[in-house]
C-alpha cells in the first residue's frame, strides 16, 4: 500500500510545453531515426486582426536528456488569400508563413514557402533523410531533413499536384512508396507523378490511411461511409471493410501483433480489430466522454494512447476496457492529435489552444541517471504493487484519477444513460415475442455489417 500510495503522490506526467503555435496544432509526425525529432502542423491565425496564417509545419528538435527544445516552424506566406472568418462573419486575409524557431534562443532561423492552405498530413521518409506533407492545396510536397545553406533558397525536393485534395498521408516501411487518401486511396511510387495504384468502394471521402508497420504491404483507411476499408497492394481491389454505427477518425496498427488495429470513433469509443474476424471488435475502450479524435500505438504494443474533443488523453493497456491512466490541464483544449515516443518514454499532444506537450508515458517514473539502489527499489516496489493489486485498499489507490469537473459531470449522466438504454431493452424483451430482441453483448452493438 506504501508503494501504491507513493507511486501516486510521485505522480507528475507533465513536462514541457512546446508554444509558438498561433492556432490549432493539426498533425504530427514522428521521425522514422531520430527519437529527438518531431514534426506538427497547424494553422496558424489572429482573427482579431483579420489575419490568418493558414499553411504551418512545424519539426521539433527535442533532446528530451539534455532538456533542451530546438524547434523548426515552416510557415507559408501569400497576403493575397482571403478567408471568411467564422467567428465574426467577417471577411479575413490570410498571411500564411512557414518559420523555423529556436526556442532555446526565443527567435526566428527559418522560412520557407509551404502550402495554401490547412496542412492535413505529414510523414516521414522511412530513411529519415526527407519528409513529406500534404494540404488543402491539392499538392503532395517533399522536403529535406537538413536545412538549406546560408543564402540559398528553400524548395522542396518534389511537388505533385493532385486532382483533389488530400486528407491523409503514409509512407511505406521499406520502400519509396506511399499512400494519400481523399476521394479515393491512392498509391504512389516517389519517382512518378501519377499514383500507381487507386482503391474505391462506392465512398465519397476517406479521412485517414495507415500501413501496416509489420506487414507492409497492407494498409487500412476510414471512410465517411462510417466504414473501416482494408486493402492488399498487390491486389486491384480492396479486401474488405467493416461498416459501423458512428464513423471512426483515424487508426493505428499495433506494431507487434500484425492483424490488430484500433481506430478511434465518433461514439466515444475506440475499438480493438483482429482484421481476420470482423464481425465484433476484440475489445471496446470506453471512458472517453466525447469523439476521439487520434489514437497511437506504443513500441512495445502493449498499451495505446488516444487523443479526445473532451480536452484529455489517455492511455489503454490494449486488452482492457478502461484507461489505466489520464492527462489532463487547465489550459489544455480539444487535443486533435497524439503520438507515442519510439523510446517508449513520453507521449505528445497537440491541441487547439496551440501548445505542443510533452508528458511521461508512465506518470510516476524518475527520469535521468538511477543509481544501483534506486533501481533495486522500483524494482520491488512495482513487484509489490503487481502482487498486491487486487487487494480492495491498494486497488481504489491505484485507480483514483482527479478529473475536471467537465468530464466528471458528463460521465456521470453517461453511466445514467447507458442505465436507461439497458432497462428500456430489458423492458422490451418482456413484453415481446421470444427472440424477437435478441441479446446482444457490447462488442457486437457497434457493428452493422461486414462487406467482403
Amino acid at each position: 500500500m506504501n508503494a501504491t500510495k507513493l507511486e501516486r503522490v510521485l505522480a507528475k506526467p507533465f513536462l514541457a510545453s512546446l508554444d509558438g503555435h498561433r492556432d490549432a496544432v493539426n498533425c504530427m509526425a514522428k521521425h522514422s531515426t531520430s527519437l529527438s525529432t518531431l514534426l506538427s502542423g497547424a494553422c496558424d491565425g489572429e482573427v482579431n486582426t483579420h489575419t490568418i496564417t493558414i499553411c504551418f509545419i512545424i519539426a521539433y528538435c527535442i533532446d528530451f536528456y539534455e532538456k533542451e527544445f530546438t524547434p523548426f516552424y515552416y510557415v507559408c506566406e501569400d497576403p493575397s488569400l482571403h478567408l471568411l472568418d467564422i467567428f465574426g462573419g467577417k471577411l479575413s486575409t490570410f498571411n500564411p508563413k512557414v518559420k523555423v524557431w529556436n526556442l532555446t534562443k526565443h527567435n526566428c532561423v527559418r522560412t520557407i514557402q509551404a502550402h495554401e492552405g490547412f496542412v492535413r498530413g505529414m510523414v516521414v521518409r522511412f530513411c529519415g533523410t526527407s519528409f513529406y506533407s500534404i494540404g488543402d492545396d491539392k499538392t503532395i510536397k517533399q522536403w529535406n531533413m537538413e536545412a538549406p545553406g546560408y543564402g540559398v533558397e528553400e524548395e522542396p525536393i518534389n511537388t505533385i499536384l493532385g486532382k483533389t485534395v488530400f486528407t491523409g498521408l503514409d509512407h511505406h516501411q521499406k520502400n519509396g512508396t506511399f499512400a494519400t487518401c481523399g476521394q479515393t486511396v491512392d498509391i504512389w511510387d516517389e519517382q512518378r507523378s501519377t499514383p500507381i495504384r487507386s482503391f474505391s468502394w462506392g465512398v465519397e471521402s476517406f479521412s485517414s490511411v495507415r500501413f501496416n508497420p509489420v506487414e507492409t504491404e497492407l494498409l487500412a483507411s476510414c471512410a465517411s461511409d462510417r466504414s473501416i476499408v482494408l486493402y492488399d497492394m498487390r491486389e486491384s481491389m480492396p479486401l474488405k471493410k467493416v461498416i459501423m454505427t458512428m464513423r471512426s477518425n483515424t487508426l493505428s496498427w499495433n506494431p507487434m501483433e500484425a492483424f490488430y488495429f484500433t481506430c478511434a470513433n465518433e461514439d466515444y469509443n475506440l475499438y480493438t480489430y483482429d482484421m481476420r474476424y470482423l464481425e465484433k471488435p476484440v475489445t471496446v475502450h470506453m471512458d472517453h466522454v466525447s469523439a476521439v479524435l487520434d489514437v497511437d500505438y506504443s513500441p512495445t504494443g502493449r498499451e495505446f494512447v488516444s487523443a479526445s474533443f473532451d480536452k484529455s488523453i489517455r492511455i489503454f493497456p490494449k486488452e482492457n476496457r478502461n484507461s489505466r491512466e489520464v492527462y489532463h490541464t487547465k489550459r489544455m483544449q480539444h487535443v486533435v492529435c497524439v503520438k507515442w515516443s519510439a523510446d517508449n518514454k513520453y507521449v505528445m499532444s497537440g491541441s487547439d489552444e496551440m501548445n505542443i506537450r510533452l508528458w511521461k508515458a508512465n506518470a510516476a517514473e524518475k527520469l535521468g541517471v538511477l543509481s544501483h539502489r534506486e533501481k533495486l527499489a522500483a524494482n520491488y516496489n512495482q513487484k509489490l504493487k503487481e502482487k498486491f493489486q487486487y487487494h480492495p485498499k491498494v486497488k481504489r489507490i491505484a485507480r483514483h484519477r482527479h478529473l475536471p469537473k467537465h468530464i466528471f459531470t458528463e460521465a456521470k449522466e453517461h453511466t445514467v444513460m447507458r442505465e436507461a438504454r439497458r432497462r428500456k431493452e430489458s423492458n422490451v424483451r418482456k413484453h415481446s415475442k421470444p427472440g424477437a430482441v435478441p441479446m446482444l453483448s457490447e462488442r457486437e452493438k457497434h457493428v452493422v455489417a461486414v462487406v467482403k
